[in-house]
């Protein structure tokens, strides 16, 4: 669980990603970097419906709930978005369902994401996004009808 607020979070990618200043190609390298660090998937969570929609790449999402926190779990079928979804889970997992679902990912246009992957891998990112919103939302919807 992350004791790290979700903005202490992505001013600590900001501030690595600065480093790397305006080099595309480093930019690129970083990310798929991040994402050989991500933990493997386990085979039985790699199934259709935790695919998401909208994406370009396979990318397999699983997020369960630990103590009202949301646990996400991910891969995908290529470098480059396995380190787009390991930005997410890095910034998201471990957070709480409100924090999760009204999060301000300001991260991802600070470090110039969008001049790096290009439209296509872009909308796959908002659809990640969205994905793991949802998974907070029905969570949430869930716990205040057990309530």
């Amino acid at each position: 669980m992350s004791d790290q607020s979700i903005n202490e979070i992505q001013d600590e990618i900001i501030d690595e990603f600065a480093i790397l200043g305006d080099d595309k190609e480093s930019t690129v390298f970083y990310i798929m970097e991040l994402g050989s660090n991500l933990e493997p998937l386990e085979d039985r969570y790699r199934i259709d419906s935790n695919l998401i929609k909208g994406c370009q790449s396979k990318v397999w999402l699983e997020a369960e709930l630990e103590d009202d926190r949301l646990v996400l779990k991910a891969d995908s079928n290529t470098d480059i978005t396995k380190g787009l979804i390991s930005l997410l889970i890095r910034v998201l997992s471990g957070q709480s369902l409100d924090n999760v679902i009204n999060a301000d990912l300001y991260f991802i246009e600070k470090i110039g994401m969008h001049n790096v992957i290009g439209s296509q891998r872009s909308n796959g990112l908002a659809s990640m996004i969205k994905q793991i919103r949802l998974y907070a939302i029905a969570y949430k919807t869930k716990l205040q009808s057990q309530s």
